[in-house]
């Protein structure tokens, strides 16, 4: 059940990206950032939530609708054209998705902190 909604939250947040990420200036695109802090926020969520089956349920949803979103709609328009800022939402969004999977397996465990003092 988790990774079905590890796979809604991966179309959610990657449809979310995919509309802002052309947001702003040449000099400066801040959607770029936003879209990129979405897709990583989603990830760790799925991988804390529910581990690596999780995080790639949600990579499987966040590929899938961006893709979809690159295709050419029925008046011909497309969301994510084929330059170069949609190449690199598609590729460094992906490339987001394995720094989660990478980072260390201690950041997600469910251990309390150490104390530096016993407990009274």
């Amino acid at each position: 059940m988790r990774t079905l909604l590890a796979v809604a939250l991966g179309v959610v947040m990657g449809g979310l990206g995919t509309v802002v990420h052309r947001y702003g200036d040449e000099s400066w695109y801040l959607g770029l950032l936003l879209a990129f802090a979405l897709t990583a926020a989603g990830a760790v969520l799925a991988r804390a939530w529910a581990g690596y089956g999780a995080l790639l349920g949600f990579g499987v949803g966040w590929v899938a609708i961006v893709q979809a979103l690159s295709l050419p709609g029925s008046g011909g328009d497309v969301v994510v054209p084929a330059g170069t800022l949609g190449m690199v939402w598609s590729y460094a969004g992906v490339a987001v998705l394995a720094v989660v999977a990478f980072l260390p397996a201690s950041w997600f465990a469910e251990v309390p902190a150490r104390r530096d003092r016993p407990v009274a």
